[in-house]
């Protein structure tokens, strides 16, 4: 991939939260999320890629556009697998809260995980903690595996997790053995990203998300030097036949990161809808002008790049502005 390439994903990413971001705080998360998609979409049309969607809004009979399948780009430059969440977070724009994403991922064609549409187990680490866990093991020993790697007690030790009700057993291990805990609300792909950005501080991230949001951290992550591991949860015997279909052997067994993103180049760029742990939220300004703060990275060389870019927002559709990157 050429990577000219990063700062064109970016222009995708940067649309489809200034679209998003019109919706923030007013109750109504599809919409929000029709607005990004549609705006992501069309901003594709513009990058010299010969793209195909492998995680997207759903399957073609279930989603309009950036569906699973959809072929994206101008037809011209490199065969590449793309995965987007136009919008990370839909309830986050909806109730004007923390974290909301518009996120893409980039890499060589047949790299990327077809992550079916279930939950996934996770362990995401930075790159203190990369090689030295592992998601067989039981969260206390991980725990522990974690505070002396880091040489820290275990009531130094900050973990983040998901603030749902499927966790409730590993909160109150949590709990009981001293760590910090940071919940989250929303926001999978920005939580599993956290441990590998110092400024968190963030540990480990632990518990169970959407499985195409974890291969998204996961070319994130390999930007970063940090690492996730994850285990798909199909739910019945239709979700582990679809696992099957989608060419996994075996549902279960653990995913390595060359598993999720293989073994070649990723291009991984998100830009902020509302502020969160490491991006700023897209802001208004008077003289018709708006600022998004995003960041683009690629796997091949550590290059991180954190774009704060002002557009100008005249009186025509969004899919019509341009951007200047300061």
């Amino acid at each position: 991939m050429e990577r000219e390439l990063a700062l064109e994903i970016v222009r995708v990413t940067e649309l489809a939260a200034l679209s998003a971001a019109h919706w923030m705080g007013r109750g109504d998360k599809n919409r929000a999320d029709e607005a990004a998609t549609s705006a992501m979409r069309t901003m594709f049309d513009s990058v010299s890629v010969q793209g195909t969607v492998v995680i997207g809004e759903g399957e073609m009979d279930e989603a309009p556009m950036l569906y699973i399948g959809e072929k994206v780009g101008n037809g011209q430059g490199p065969e590449v697998d793309v995965a987007v969440d136009p919008l990370e977070g839909t309830e986050l724009v909806a109730k004007g809260l923390n974290n909301a994403l518009a996120v893409v991922a980039v890499a060589n064609k047949g790299q990327l995980l077809h992550a079916p549409d279930m939950y996934m187990e996770k362990l995401a680490v930075g790159p203190s903690l990369a090689g030295k866990l592992s998601l067989d093991d039981s969260l206390d020993v991980t725990l522990e595996k974690a505070a002396a790697a880091l040489n820290k007690p275990l009531a130094n030790l900050t973990v983040m997790i998901l603030d749902r009700e499927r966790h409730r057993k590993q909160i109150e291990l949590l709990r009981h053995v001293g760590v910090r805990i940071k919940l989250l609300s929303d926001g999978d792909v920005a939580g599993a990203i956290a441990p590998a950005m110092p400024e968190s501080g963030i540990d480990l991230y632990v518990g169970s998300g959407g499985a195409p949001e974890g291969v998204l951290a996961a070319a994130a992550l390999s930007c970063l030097g940090g690492e996730l591991q994850g285990r798909l949860l199909p739910a019945n015997q239709e979700e582990y036949e679809r696992c099957r279909k989608m060419g996994l052997s075996d549902p279960t067994k653990l995913l390595s990161m060359q598993d999720m993103i293989g073994s070649e180049d990723v291009i991984f760029a998100a830009t902020g809808i509302t502020p969160g742990e490491f991006l700023g939220g897209v802001r208004y300004f008077a003289d018709q002008r708006a600022e998004t703060h995003s960041i683009v990275m690629r796997a091949k060389t550590r290059t991180v790049r954190y774009i704060r870019s002002l557009h100008y927002l005249p009186n025509k559709p969004l899919t019509m502005i341009g951007s200047a990157a300061e």
